[in-house]
């Protein structure tokens, strides 16, 4: 039988998508792989407590004590090594990662984004910036993205994407809630089991080839 996909879950702050995740492995959503390590580009985030609650290893690369973009990528790594890592997911992860790094993981590198991509991301597009360019752009629906992460911020293939509603009156603070309630959290658990399941079929079929030499 094929282990199950060993996942990382990169976080920067409070952790609610962390959160998401972790309470559909709970539930079965996600079955095909396991969230065996968080990391956590700042200390005394929200998101190492609740990695500790749920008994999950947790470990901190320090973006700002690490200096270098170069110092905080190879302490990924490592971390990323040493547990064994298939599939990483970036779950409100503030650091851009470089295109050296990303290469490293093709297809095996995915990101939540709060909007309906292409629309409101790229450079500079993240957290309330996000919301509040909805809103002033006036579009009437918005919503959230999982994609696949490459060399160009939120440019990578898109694996799922969920609409929701603008509602009069909405605040920035208002439809980050909204967004996150009715699209990331739903999507993301969902995304990370459809690739977890892929990695896990292509580990499988790696298996069958070898046993038959």
């Amino acid at each position: 039988m094929v282990e199950k996909t060993k996942i990382a879950v990169l976080v920067s702050g409070g952790g609610t998508n962390l959160q998401a995740l972790i309470d559909a492995q709970r539930a079965g959503d996600i079955k095909s792989g396991e969230i065996v390590l968080v990391i956590s580009s700042k200390p005394d985030v929200y998101a190492l407590t609740r990695a500790a609650d749920a008994g999950i290893p947790a470990a901190v690369a320090d973006r700002k004590l690490l200096g270098s973009q170069a110092a905080f990528e190879r302490t990924l790594l490592e971390f990323l090594s040493e547990s064994k890592i298939e599939l990483i997911v970036l779950a409100g992860f503030l650091s851009i990662l470089s295109e050296d790094f990303v290469k490293r993981y093709p297809n095996r590198i995915i990101n939540v984004h709060p909007s309906l991509i292409p629309s409101f991301c790229g450079d500079g597009f993240y957290g309330l910036r996000v919301h509040e360019a909805a809103l002033n752009y006036g579009v009437k629906v918005t919503g959230a993205t999982v994609h696949f992460v490459n060399e160009v911020t939120d440019g990578g293939e898109i694996i799922l994407q969920k609409a929701v509603d603008i509602k009069k009156g909405d605040t920035p603070e208002v439809l980050q809630r909204r967004v996150m309630e009715q699209a990331e959290w739903k999507i993301l658990p969902r995304a990370t089991e459809l690739v977890s399941a892929a990695i896990a079929k292509e580990k499988e079929k790696l298996l069958k080839e070898q046993n038959k030499k």
